[in-house]
């Protein structure tokens, strides 16, 4: 437990990594988790990236998600999805550290790239699917 957090609350964003998120946001395209919801029932298909942490990963995750971590996405994703047209929806814990790493992506040539607002917590608290380790084959 850090310092900014007890055990009855979240954990609190350093100011310098709101910062960050607030200046990336001015270049990101982000879309809530109904939009991204209504996209795919109308059929848009998107590479869904799971950019948390392995930890978090392994304890659960989006349907049909990939894991590339925010730590090694960069180094990564040109082997993962080397068409840098392909649509890809990146989503984390709350919306926060898939920003960054949308900003990132389109850096390196990404031209179709989203952040889901609300992330894994977002989705969680609207009771949607997952996949988690007691439900895996």
């Amino acid at each position: 437990m850090t310092m900014t957090e007890t055990p009855t609350t979240k954990p609190a964003h350093n100011p310098g990594f709101l910062a960050l998120v607030e200046d990336a946001k001015q270049r990101v395209r982000t879309l809530s988790i109904e939009e991204f919801i209504a996209k795919l029932q109308a059929g848009e298909r998107y590479v869904l990236v799971d950019t948390r942490e392995d930890r978090e990963w392994d304890a659960g995750h989006l349907p049909s998600a990939h894991h590339l971590g925010k730590g090694v996405i960069e180094r990564d994703v040109e082997t993962a999805i080397p068409d840098k047209d392909t649509p890809i929806v990146a989503y984390c814990g709350g919306g926060f550290r898939s920003v960054l790493v949308a900003d990132n992506l389109q850096k390196m040539g990404y031209t179709n790239v989203l952040s889901l607002d609300g992330g894994w917590r977002g989705w969680n608290e609207r009771g949607l699917p997952v996949v988690t380790p007691e439900a895996r084959p």
